[in-house]
């Protein structure tokens, strides 16, 4: 098994630029068929790129944000409840709130974690030294 390199901050690979990419496209051909549809598309793809690569969120945080937006996109499409806006505005407050908790973790390790999370490299260290920890790390 290979040992995890320890890389924090901003990060982008070549499979995120494809992602995006397509996604970006999609978005667009989609917006042109039906507003909301592009909409929809194009914030999940725009959260894809913040929680992955910005701050680099751990997967329970990122379910929890898909969760919400997923009930209240699902209730405006069946039934025009609660609508784009406040579907909208929860889910970026959901978002706000998921990237706050996820910078108060020892663990955090997304863009500014140097200044946010100095003790990182302290905190990765003790991960490394505890092959359990590490399975249990978020």
């Amino acid at each position: 098994m290979r040992m995890p390199t320890f890389a924090p901050g901003f990060r982008l690979t070549t499979l995120d630029v494809i992602v995006l990419f397509v996604g970006a496209i999609a978005t667009l051909v989609l917006a042109c068929m039906t507003w909301w549809w592009g909409f929809v598309v194009g914030f999940v793809l725009g959260h894809f790129f913040l929680f992955c690569n910005v701050f680099r969120i751990a997967r329970s945080l990122e379910l929890v944000w898909a969760g919400v937006f997923g009930v209240l996109a699902c209730g405006t499409i069946a039934i025009d409840v609660p609508g784009w806006t406040i579907t909208s505005a929860v889910s970026l407050a959901a978002t706000v709130t998921l990237v706050i908790v996820e910078m108060q973790k020892p663990s955090y390790h997304g863009i500014g974690w140097n200044r946010i999370n100095p003790e990182l490299p302290v905190w990765w260290d003790g991960q490394m030294a505890n092959p359990t920890a590490r399975h249990e790390a978020t």
